[in-house]
This record gives C-alpha cells, sequence and structure tokens, in this order.
C-alpha cells in the first residue's frame, strides 16, 4: 500500500508504536548519525522529523543544543518523557510542526534527518531543510533505499520503517532515494559533500530482512 504522509497518519503510527520495544527512532540514536557526527563541534542542531527522539537525545547528551520537530504530537510526547526520563530537557526543545511549511527562524549549525517521510516528494524535502544549515554547518540525510539492497540494483521490498508498526508496506516513489540523487541537489560551488553512500543493516533485535540506507554528509562552505 502507499501513504500520503499527511499528520493523521503520522499520528496512528507513533500510538500504535507508543510503548513498544520499536518506539522512538529505533530503540537507540541511528547509528549512522552516531558515526557521520562524532568528529563534529557540538552547537545548534534540528533534527528533521525527530519522532520519538532517540537521534535528537543522542546529540543533547553529546553536547548539542538541539531542537526536534515533528508533525506528530504523539511522538513529541514520548519523546518529552524520554528526555525528562534522561534528565536533557535543558538541552532539548520539541516543537510540533509540519516540516513542508514550518519555517524555523534560524540556520543551525547541524541539519539531520532519519528516514523522515513527509507529504512532499523526499528530494524536494531534503532541499528545503538543506536550506536551514549555517555556513560552516553541517547537513546529515540518512533515508531508505526502498526494494532494493546496498548497491541500489535489489528489487526485494523490506519493511517500510525501522519503527513503528511492524508490519511490510509498500512506499511510494517518492519515499525512495539514492546518494546520487542527494548529492545532486547540492551545488559543489555551496557544499562539501564528505560522505554519500549505501549500506545494508541489521537493527539490533529485529528480525526480518535488512534495512537498505542511504546516507548523506555535506557541510555547507562558509
Amino acid at each position: 500500500m502507499t501513504h500520503s504522509f499527511e499528520k493523521d497518519y503520522w499520528e496512528l503510527h507513533w500510538q500504535q508504536a507508543d510503548g513498544g520495544p520499536a518506539s522512538g527512532n529505533g530503540a537507540q540514536a541511528n547509528p549512522h548519525l552516531v558515526r557521520e557526527t562524532a568528529d563534529l563541534t557540538p552547537g545548534s542542531a534540528l533534527d528533521a522529523g525527530c519522532g520519538a527522539g532517540a537521534d535528537a537525545l543522542w546529540l543533547a547528551g553529546h553536547g548539542w543544543q538541539v531542537t526536534g520537530a515533528d508533525i506528530s504530537a504523539t511522538a513529541l510526547r514520548q519523546a518529552t518523557e524520554r528526555a525528562a526520563d534522561a534528565a536533557i530537557t535543558d538541552r532539548v526543545t520539541w516543537v510540533e510542526a509540519d516540516l513542508t511549511t514550518w519555517e524555523p527562524g534560524g540556520l543551525f549549525d547541524l541539519v539531520a534527518t532519519s528516514y523522515a517521510h513527509p507529504a512532499i516528494p523526499q528530494l524536494d524535502f531534503y532541499r528545503r531543510i538543506a536550506g536551514w544549515v549555517a555556513p560552516g554547518g553541517t547537513l546529515l540525510i540518512v533515508g531508505h533505499l526502498h526494494g532494493g539492497a546496498a548497491d541500489g540494483h535489489g528489487h526485494g521490498h523490506g519493511d517500510f520503517h525501522e519503527h513503528g508498526r511492524g508490519q511490510s508496506e509498500e512506499p511510494p516513489v517518492e519515499a525512495t532515494v539514492t546518494a546520487a540523487g542527494i548529492t545532486a541537489l547540492l551545488d559543489p560551488l555551496v557544499w562539501h559533500i564528505h560522505t554519500a553512500e549505501a549500506q545494508s543493516r541489521t537493527p539490533p533485535g529485529r528480525g526480518g530482512p535488512p534495512l537498505h540506507d542511504v546516507i548523506v554528509r555535506a557541510s555547507r562552505l562558509g
């Protein structure tokens, strides 16, 4: 099936995920985010499509001042509870927002997004959030390469989303991205590409087929 990715869809998604083992942006921060930000100097960060906040909380715990934005009030309730449990509420701000229309009112040293699927074509969304990176800052995109292995040539269908209902769903073509498709958005006079690759992985404690991820990290030239 395919989806419109409007607010009602995400509210249902997070209500069904609430309290389960897959609740949050995975049980832990995305390993690609952990790896790709390890050498960055902490500053201001936006987690665009933060879900229940695992990535935002990891960044906050490692010195970043984080804004976590998501369209789902249910997801943000979970994120707020997790921030309180981690005693880092002073380092993260949660914003309920439709990222297809929201304007942050400022730029960030890091704009990161992991598996966010908005109600606009995926590449349009990435182009939009790239505009929120400050000069000298970093854009980190982790997306799904649906329907194929990490080389981009497979034809199977894995689970649509790492967190949520655990059912196999077929995403619309707009939700599928490649590293080449993302980097084509980034003007080489403005951006330096550090990482542009696809990888397959099986999250801990998860059965079934592996996830096929696309990872792009770029810095905006000052």
